[in-house]
């Protein structure tokens, strides 16, 4: 009885969909555009053949150009320099507090390149790439979600930073891209989804769809990426609850307790939360130091990478 009563309202809500294209398809109604766009997304993870706006194939291009660890810092230097976006953001961070406690600018991109590292060149390069993708045409439909995935992911990066030097064992600069990247699935899925009409009118379905699978799909992407296995193992299950560690041991310990500070898929998903409560409030207390400058940090990365 109860399944026939499912299944009949699924119908009706089916028969209204399609009558009113802004309401939010569910069940039957919504199975099509849904496995439709995981099928692609699965194809083109396994083909080889991401779909991405321009600004972050250059991205990374870019990467795999800076893949060498050796290369001198006036190499490193030209090679960006072919970018000028990127080129301007890395100035700008290495001029900011976060890498230049004395305030003193950057006066150029050698200084600014010797002054980061060739790691962060790569992450700011994949950060600037992100933000830029924010701005894509199609993602403008999901503005209000893709600006609150875009500040926490900032914040995260900012968070694992700050945990990874506290720490002490762990690479802040691989702390910050780990970070940086733990929820790259939901920005592909946002981007994905503006590429089919019937979700492009349906902004709460395609949420629904990213927090059933945007752990899954990210992990994936990262790997098909080429970002560094530590890099990806760290983002596994990132949203799902687990104990608290008494100490952070690995990097996942970092990503995951940095998520937590950041505000999890809660904050971007704009739901109402206690932060003061539960595991929440717990980590807050525990890292109550570290707050204000997650704040600041972030900030300036968020002009760095914008």
């Amino acid at each position: 009885m109860t399944a026939g009563l499912a299944d009949t309202n699924n119908r009706r809500h089916a028969m209204n969909a399609n009558e009113n294209p802004t309401v939010d398809k569910r069940g039957d109604a919504l199975k099509a555009q849904r496995f439709q766009m995981l099928e692609d997304i699965a194809k083109e993870l396994s083909s080889d053949s991401l779909v991405f706006p321009t600004c972050f194939d250059a991205a990374l291009k870019l990467r795999k150009e800076l893949q060498n660890p050796d290369l001198p810092v006036s190499r490193i230097a030209r090679i960006v320099a072919l970018d000028p976006l990127i080129a301007s953001r890395l100035t700008h961070l290495a001029s900011s507090a976060l890498y230049s406690p004395d305030g003193s600018p950057a006066r150029d991109l050698q200084t600014a390149v010797q002054r980061l590292g060739v790691e962060m060149v790569r992450t700011t390069a994949l950060g600037v790439a992100m933000g830029q993708m924010l701005r894509a045409k199609d993602m403008v439909l999901f503005s209000d979600i893709s600006r609150s995935l875009w500040d926490h992911s900032i914040r995260a990066a900012a968070a694992s930073r700050l945990l990874a030097r506290k720490n002490g064992r762990i690479n802040p600069d691989q702390a910050m891209l780990a970070g940086l990247v733990h929820d790259l699935g939901a920005f592909y899925m946002l981007y994905r989804a503006a590429q089919y009409e019937e979700l492009r009118m349906r902004p709460e379905t395609v949420k629904y769809l990213i927090l059933q699978w945007h752990e899954s799909i990210g992990v994936s992407l990262l790997d098909a990426l080429g970002l560094p296995e530590e890099i990806v193992n760290a983002t596994i299950d990132h949203d799902q609850p687990r104990p608290l560690p008494e100490t952070m041991r690995t990097l996942a310990d970092v990503v995951f307790i940095g998520n937590i500070l950041a505000g999890t898929h809660l904050e971007w998903f704009q739901e109402t939360a206690d932060p003061e409560s539960g595991q929440t409030g717990e980590v807050r207390q525990r890292f109550a130091e570290l707050l204000p400058q997650i704040k600041s940090d972030t900030q300036e990365m968020l002009a760095a990478f914008a």
